[in-house]
């Protein structure tokens, strides 16, 4: 975007709803490095969005600032995955300029209701007005705070077990925009231990998908596999968290290297969904 390209007229709309709402897949690389390069670097590879991870990495505040002023011009847009489903949370880091909060274990109604005031300035949410960098990062011409109210996105994760069974009621929540299925976690809640290709999970990625259609939410989860991203594109999915900075290093390296004779060692990582 040029970041001053928008205004009353014509106004900006954030791309990467955009692309969701005429039906394409958007596709985000997860930063877990506190590296202003690497995300600058990372924005310009083509991607969509870039997911800072601040709830599974040392990524902290101070970092975020750095990383959302490196991608000013550039095509991905900065999101962050606060560490806990908290209005202040996600103030913080829409003051410093970041285009859209992912809530962590939003299992409730009432938690998906917080989200989005979060996320809104009054009076259709509770956000706190003091956006300094944002303001600087998105200097729309009919003021930052209609600005954000417009193109900030809400996305909200599901990971309980007790979310999918109040999926329906959360899905209706006004305001969320993406409902994302954190697989690993919600596996682990349904007592599958993490699998990803359990019955149980794909049942409940159903029920998920069902009430996400009704409710006209668009859907999203983690997968770096093209073949999976295909299917669950097919499925209904269209918001996609692919691989960290240091899985496509390892993807690089084993490129370069296996026909070389090198093996070569993929990073140790936790699961970031």
């Amino acid at each position: 975007m040029p970041d001053s390209d928008a205004g009353p007229q014509g106004a900006w709309e954030n791309p990467v709803r955009k692309s969701l709402r005429e039906g394409n897949p958007v596709f985000g690389v997860t930063l877990t490095v506190a590296s202003a390069e690497t995300a600058a670097q990372a924005a310009n590879l083509g991607f969509d969005f870039l997911w800072i991870e601040m709830e599974h990495s040392p990524i902290t505040l101070e970092t975020l600032r750095n990383m959302v002023l490196a991608t000013r011009g550039l095509k991905a847009l900065p999101f962050a995955r606060v560490p806990v489903n908290e209005i202040w949370t996600a103030k913080r880091v829409l003051d410093a300029g970041v285009l859209g909060v992912m809530f962590p274990f939003t299992s409730t109604p009432e938690l998906a209701r917080q989200a989005v005031a979060a996320c809104k300035y009054p009076p259709h949410g509770r956000r706190g007005s003091g956006p300094g960098l944002a303001s600087f990062r998105w200097p729309a011409p009919e003021g930052y705070h209609d600005f954000a109210d417009r193109n900030v996105m809400v996305v909200i994760i599901i990971e309980e077990a007790r979310a999918v069974e109040e999926i329906d009621a959360i899905a209706a929540t006004p305001g969320v925009d993406v409902i994302f299925v954190g697989t690993s976690d919600l596996s682990f809640s349904l007592g599958c231990r993490g699998q990803q290709d359990h019955p149980k999970l794909e049942a409940a990625l159903e029920k998920i998908v069902t009430a996400g259609k009704a409710h006209d939410k668009f859907l999203g989860l983690p997968t770096a596999d093209p073949a999976q991203i295909k299917k669950r594109f097919e499925q209904g999915f269209r918001f996609f968290q692919t691989a960290t900075e240091l899985g496509l290093m390892a993807r690089g390296a084993r490129q370069l290297l296996e026909p070389l004779g090198r093996a070569v060692v993929e990073p140790a990582r936790k699961a970031l969904y």
